[in-house]
């Protein structure tokens, strides 16, 4: 996508706009956060390697590079296909699409063009699937093993070593959510989930460092600051999500608040 359209596409140009085309304002900055909504779902799934973390030979020294390299990779990819999009289609162009990679090729190389990106995304799309119905489970099949979930979950294949069971409930309930409601529904809540939990982990930081340095494991650069930044950016993001969309989020915190009392009742089933 970004070496057809960069190389193909003459005469091209990226238009220059104002920064704000209005005051700085509370509904402007809350605007802004609404709309960083997709962008930081799109930015998501780094999370996911922590989950296999366990089953890394080397997970203090190989998680971190993993998680910064790879974060690093999807950001300079992003910005040069957002970079061609405005090129090639202009602010306007690009506002009145809902496909603009489609749109891109199209007007590279025609109807081939968006035959073949389309693909493309399905192929991705598949893979981005693959990844999360198998990294997710291992959060239930640690669950289980812990006796606080069905302990089915934690069954694992004798031949494979893959807790199945688990891929299964985590395949099953992606559908459920699925057909719960529209895209931009389920992006509200699941975003504004992620972001509660990136926040509280992240927090947890300044309780490992209180304990000495070896409780957390390895450095991060910048802490106190870089850690408080990121929380504060998580509040942000999810009392924006709250105030902008509440149906839609409150949603998912309906969802969380029943994993509470089903939380207890399975600890304190296993006590006994």
């Amino acid at each position: 996508l970004v070496g057809a359209a960069g190389f193909l596409v003459r005469g091209a140009h990226i238009p220059w706009k104002p920064a704000l085309d209005q005051p700085v304002s509370p509904g402007l900055l809350s605007s802004f956060g609404a709309a960083m909504v997709p962008v930081l779902f799109a930015y998501g799934g780094w999370q996911t390697a922590c989950f296999v973390a366990g089953e890394v030979k080397q997970p203090r020294r190989d998680l971190p590079r993993a998680l910064v390299l790879g974060e690093i990779g999807v950001a300079l990819l992003y910005t040069a296909v957002n970079f061609i999009y405005v090129r090639t289609l202009g602010v306007t162009g690009l506002a009145q699409t809902t496909t603009p990679a489609s749109a891109v090729m199209r007007a590279v190389m025609g109807p081939t063009g968006a035959t073949i990106i389309a693909l493309g995304i399905a192929i991705s799309t598949l893979g981005f699937l693959s990844q999360s119905v198998l990294t997710a489970p291992r959060v239930y099949f640690a669950m289980a093993e812990d006796r606080v979930f069905f302990h089915q979950l934690a069954w694992v294949h004798p031949r494979s070593r893959v807790p199945v069971i688990a891929i299964a409930v985590q395949s099953v309930w992606a559908v459920v959510i699925l057909l719960s409601g529209r895209f931009e529904q389920i992006l509200n809540y699941v975003t504004s989930m992620d972001f509660t939990f990136f926040g509280l982990t992240a927090s947890c930081l300044f309780v490992l460092r209180r304990a000495g340095d070896e409780a957390s494991g390895f450095r991060t650069p910048g802490h106190p600051w870089t850690t408080g930044f990121f929380c504060l950016c998580s509040v942000a993001v999810v009392g924006n999500a709250i105030y902008r969309f509440p149906a839609n989020t409150l949603i998912g915190f309906a969802i969380l608040a029943t994993g509470v009392p089903v939380y207890y009742i399975w600890k304190r089933t296993s006590r006994t």
